[in-house]
C-alpha cells in the first residue's frame, strides 16, 4: 500500500450508487464515481461485501463467501447485448424511492428479468462462459446447485432439507444436478455476468489510479453454500446443527451483547489442512480487490462462543483462535498482500500483539477519540 505515502479514499457501498433500477449497480454511475474519485485526488474506493445478501438483506449473512450479488449486475449492459429491452427493464417494479433500497421488490423483480436475459443469451455455447465455469468450479458448482435446491424447497435453509441432499449423498447430488440443470446454469450465468462487469469496473478504477478496498467478513452464514458444502469446517453436531454461534458480549452499545448466529470455525481442522479453505478464500478476494479489509480481526486471536439456542449473547465465553499461525501460512502460500485489520472494539493485549506481529495496519475512528467512557487510543 506504500507505507511511506499518505493516501485517502471514500467508503461507498455499491448499493448506494445512483441507479435507474432500484439499487446501485456496475452501470455508468459507478464509472462516474470513479471519475469523481480521480478528480478529487482520492486513491481508494472502499466498498462493503459484494456477496448475495441473505437473512435480513445483510451482506454479512450471505449465501456464499465467493459469489457476487446479482442485484449489482447492470441491466443496461444486457440491453446493449440485445438480451433485454429497455421497456422490459423499465416495466419492473424496483421501488419508487431514489433514496431507499426496497429489497423485497428487487428480489421479486431482479431474478425474473435476469432469467429473460439468460433464456435469450445462448450462454451455454459461449467459450468464455465455459472457461469461467472451469476457472471457478471450486466454488461455483456448489453455489449454483445450492441455490437451485434451496429454491426447490421454497427458500428453506439447507438444515431443513430432506436428509439425502442435506448430507450430500452422491446419488442425491447427481439427481438434483440433472433435475435442475437449467436452474443451475442460470445461477452460473448470474455469476459470470457479475464477474465480467465487476472486473471491468475494477480495471477502469485501477487505470485511474484508484485501488479497491474490499471487505471480507470473518464468518460465513449458516444458511450458505459454504457451510452446506463443507460442514467439517465448522463446529456442527451430527445433525449439522451448530454447537455454538458467533457474536460479541455485552458492552456500552448493547446490554445483552450481539447475537450474530454465524457458525464457528473448527480451527483445529483448518490447521490440519494448512488452512486450505482460507487460502482459497483469501486468494479469491485478491482477484476482486486490491486491498482486503478483514472484518472482526479480534476473532483470530479469541472468538466469542455463544451456546446454540441462546436468545442473547450474555452467556457466551471466549475461546482461543488460530492466532498468527493463519497469517504466517497466508504469507508463505499467497505472499505479502495488502491487508487492513478491522481491530475496533475492546482490544486485549494479545489482540494488539497479534496486529503488531502481522504488520497489518489497524483502524481508528475519530469519533471514538471523544468518547469519555475510556481513554482515547487515538
Amino acid at each position: 500500500m506504500g507505507i511511506n505515502m499518505r493516501k485517502s479514499g471514500i467508503l461507498l457501498p455499491v448499493s448506494s450508487l445512483p441507479s435507474e433500477y432500484g439499487i446501485g449497480t456496475f452501470s455508468k454511475e459507478a464509472y462516474e464515481f470513479v471519475d469523481f474519485l480521480e478528480s478529487a485526488g482520492q486513491r481508494f474506493w472502499q466498498i462493503l461485501p459484494l456477496g448475495p445478501t441473505g437473512y435480513g438483506d445483510s451482506p454479512y449473512q450471505s449465501f456464499s463467501t465467493f459469489a457476487g450479488n446479482p442485484y449489482y449486475i447492470a441491466l443496461e449492459d444486457l440491453v446493449g447485448k440485445g438480451w433485454l429491452t429497455k421497456e422490459e427493464c423499465d416495466s419492473c417494479d424496483f421501488g419508487g424511492d431514489d433514496g431507499y433500497v426496497d429489497y423485497e421488490k428487487i428480489y421479486l423483480s431482479r431474478f425474473l428479468i435476469l432469467k429473460k436475459a439468460y433464456e435469450r443469451s445462448g450462454i451455454g455455447e459461449a467459450e468464455d462462459f465455459r472457461q469461467f465455469q472451469e476457472e471457478n468450479g471450486f466454488w461455483l458448482e456448489d453455489y449454483a446447485l445450492y441455490m437451485a435446491v434451496k429454491n426447490s424447497f421454497g427458500g428453506k435453509s439447507w438444515t431443513e432439507w430432506e436428509e439425502d441432499i442435506r448430507v450430500r449423498k452422491p446419488g442425491a447430488l447427481k439427481a438434483y444436478r440433472e433435475k435442475y440443470k437449467e436452474e443451475i446454469e442460470f445461477y452460473q450465468f448470474q455469476q459470470y455476468l457479475f464477474a465480467k462487469q465487476w472486473l471491468a469496473l475494477k480495471e477502469y478504477a485501477n487505470k485511474k489510479g484508484i485501488q479497491i478496498i474490499g471487505d471480507i467478513p470473518i464468518y460465513v452464514a449458516l444458511d450458505s453454500a459454504d457451510t452446506w458444502a463443507a460442514p467439517e469446517l465448522f463446529q456442527l453436531d451430527e445433525e449439522c446443527r451448530p454447537i455454538g454461534v458467533a457474536g460479541c458480549p455485552p458492552d456500552a452499545f448493547s446490554a445483552t451483547g450481539q447475537l450474530w448466529g454465524n457458525p464457528l470455525y473448527k480451527w483445529e481442522y483448518h490447521k490440519e489442512t494448512g488452512y486450505e479453505w482460507w487460502m482459497h478464500r483469501i486468494s479469491y478476494c485478491y482477484r476482486l480487490y486490491d486491498v482486503v479489509r478483514i472484518d472482526h480481526f479480534r476473532g483470530f486471536d479469541e472468538y466469542y462462543f455463544i451456546p446454540y439456542g441462546d436468545t442473547t449473547a450474555q452467556f457466551g465465553h471466549w475461546e482461543k483462535g488460530p492466532g498468527y499461525d493463519i497469517f504466517k501460512t497466508m504469507k508463505e502460500k499467497i505472499g505479502k498482500k495488502p491487508v487492513i485489520a478491522e481491530d475496533l472494539g475492546y482490544l486485549t493485549p494479545s489482540v494488539l500483539k497479534l496486529v503488531k506481529k502481522t504488520g497489518y495496519p489497524g483502524m481508528k475512528v475519530l469519533h471514538f477519540a471523544f468518547d469519555d467512557s475510556e481513554d482515547s487510543a487515538i
